[in-house]
């Protein structure tokens, strides 16, 4: 479990750090962000399509049941374990966004951040954050106490 630093500790500019690196960072870190959420919606992609590709087999006995044989073939012979993709069922789409795409976006943030700011994480956040707070005032302090 890692050890609590002061936010003025990993948050903040090294010095001589310029505003302009600052800013980059942060428009790093921002599309890092978005890349993680699209990374969650391939998740949800893939967990959605397989219920749905479950919920295909009941169809199927529904459909049976009801004397609708050939549209029961159908259903089992075109839908259920279709690939979603030429050559792909989803869970290799989220392994090769996970490999490819997702690992050189990540590499690449750590990279710019560990280069320029020595790993520190969220430094344009934390001096917005410090500017918009109320100094003083109870809810609106710098960091955990």
């Amino acid at each position: 479990m890692g050890r609590y630093r002061p936010v003025t500790d990993q948050h903040s500019r090294l010095p001589g750090m310029d505003d302009d690196t600052v800013a980059a960072l942060g428009k790093l870190s921002e599309a890092l962000e978005t890349v993680e959420r699209v990374r969650g919606h391939l998740y949800s992609l893939h967990q959605l399509t397989g219920h749905a590709d479950l919920m295909l087999d009941e169809a199927v006995d529904l459909l049976r049941q009801a004397g609708h044989d050939e549209l029961a073939d159908t259903v089992r012979d075109e839908l259920i374990g279709r690939n979603v993709i030429e050559g792909r069922w989803t869970y290799q789409i989220v392994e090769d966004y996970d490999a490819g795409y997702y690992a050189a976006f990540r590499n690449v943030e750590t990279r710019a951040r560990d280069e320029l700011a020595g790993g520190r994480r969220h430094i344009y956040e934390a001096e917005m954050k410090d500017r918009r707070r109320t100094k003083g005032r109870r809810g609106h302090e710098k960091g955990p106490t």
